[in-house]
């Protein structure tokens, strides 16, 4: 689809400049309004969103639900952003989708141009988001979890009247689009909150869980907050470095009590994710859903979300994770530290223009023992390597070896041009009872798993 594509842009505008949601209004009805036609969930929040819809998605199918996921980024192909029954889109389902919306988009297309002064047409992710919303309809599903792409307030998903409103955790990214601060971040996020929905927040820090309920408050909404209305516990798993073990929770609220539950992925982030999964259960029970229990742990312990806190090698250990923001990385280190032992860690990183680069290494320093920067092939968003390492040594990162071949390697850290080259430096140097980590962005996630699936040191048991 030759359309603007924000998440390839060098530099994303203002979000008032690009996210038109009359424009997405207007696109869904030339298709016939299939969102209105739809019971969904929707999903917003800085960090955990597409986990917590994931978690949900597979407790509602637990559920016996047919069940709709809509995600984004995706890692290798479009349409694993269009789920069914926890199968993605078939390529021949989604060339059919484009061609369906293809009359709608090229009419807008038209408008738009005889415009003064002319505007684009609909987006990449529009058009993405009204193909989703057909194909759900299509497949008939009894629901659809619907994840936010990007803030809330105007993004293409927020033309939707849900049965109940998520909210994950708010913590800094895109602030030039959402704002600079958490108050601002929060009211972007809570845009997604409409009229007497049911909102479940799982924001803990004062300043933007008082946004959000504010914004609940004003819309006359019943709003479940974790750390007041429920609250969980987590239990990490030991030694994942030597073979898989669940992670377990304990999920309280007000009139229950569960213990020991196993959850699929790790990390104490996902088990505030699966407590609001839990909170969202029980709202929709009130509507008349029908979700037992017994689907509720089934769906959180059997969910697989590929590059959160991902093993997908052991001896050794590699360990594939997306964190592209300050408070993500903050996660993934505190998950490597409590459920991972190793010889020697190595960080591969790579990530993204007008992220928070410096948060993101201030939350790695001092934590591996072997660094290599590198830069993505597949987006021309990628921050170059030199400048990883400029900023690590400004902070005070330090490192051991020379390197060989074609990585350079300078004041400790290791510069590698492509992924192909990082993964060659830790094929000759790391060991058996090494910890090798990936991260900082979606896009590296993809190009690496694709480096170990055609060079694997040791498939994950």
């Amino acid at each position: 689809m030759d359309r603007i594509n924000y998440e390839r842009c060098l530099s994303l505008p203002d979000a008032e400049e690009a996210f038109k949601l009359d424009r997405m209004r207007a696109l869904l009805r030339q298709l016939s309004d299939p969102q209105d036609h739809l019971p969904a969930v929707h999903v917003a929040g800085t960090k955990g969103k597409g986990s917590t819809a994931a978690l949900l998605a597979a407790v509602l199918a637990a559920a016996g639900y047919r069940t709709g996921l809509f995600t984004s980024p995706h890692l290798d192909r479009v349409e694993e952003r269009i789920v069914v029954e926890g199968q993605p889109c078939s390529p021949e389902e989604f060339a059919a989708l484009v061609e369906e919306v293809r009359p709608a988009v090229e009419a807008l297309d038209r408008e738009a141009a005889q415009k003064v002064p002319a505007e684009p047409g609909p987006t990449y992710f529009e058009v993405l988001t009204a193909a989703a919303f057909c194909h759900f309809v299509r497949r008939k599903v009894d629901v659809a979890v619907l994840e936010v792409g990007l803030g809330g307030r105007l993004d293409s998903t927020n033309v939707c009247t849900p049965l109940v409103a998520v909210i994950t955790s708010i913590s800094f990214d895109h602030v030039k689009q959402l704002g600079p601060t958490l108050a601002a971040i929060a009211a972007e996020k809570a845009g997604i909150i409409k009229p007497g929905v049911p909102v479940v927040s799982g924001v803990t820090v004062a300043e933007p869980r008082e946004v959000v309920r504010k914004i609940a408050r004003q819309h006359g909404c019943r709003l479940a907050e974790l750390g007041v209305d429920f609250d969980v516990e987590y239990h990490p798993p030991q030694r994942l470095d030597q073979a898989s073990a669940p992670a377990r929770f304990d999920f309280r609220a007000r009139a229950c009590d569960f213990r020991e539950i196993a959850l699929g992925l790790l990390g104490r982030h996902q088990a505030a994710n699966a407590a609001l999964v839990y909170a969202t259960a029980d709202e929709l029970r009130q509507q008349g859903w029908t979700i037992p229990e017994a689907a509720v742990r089934q769906g959180l312990a059997e969910v697989r979300w590929p590059a959160r806190v991902e093993v997908v090698a052991r001896r050794p250990t590699v360990v594939l994770d997306a964190a592209h923001n300050a408070a993500s990385v903050a996660a993934l280190v505190e998950v490597l530290a409590e459920s991972f032992v190793a010889r020697r860690r190595w960080l591969v990183f790579a990530t993204t223009q007008e992220k928070d680069v410096r948060g993101m290494l201030e939350r790695l320093r001092g934590r591996f023992d072997e660094v290599i920067f590198t830069r993505y092939l597949n987006n021309p968003r990628g921050v170059p390597p030199e400048e990883l390492q400029a900023l690590a040594i400004e902070l005070g990162s330090t490192g051991r070896r020379a390197g060989e071949g074609p990585a350079v390697r300078a004041a400790g850290i290791t510069i590698a041009p492509t992924p192909a080259e990082a993964w060659d430096v830790v094929q000759r140097r790391a060991m058996a009872d090494d910890l090798i980590c990936i991260s900082g962005s979606f896009f590296i996630a993809a190009e690496m798993r694709h480096q170990l699936a055609a060079r694997p040191f040791s498939p994950a048991p």
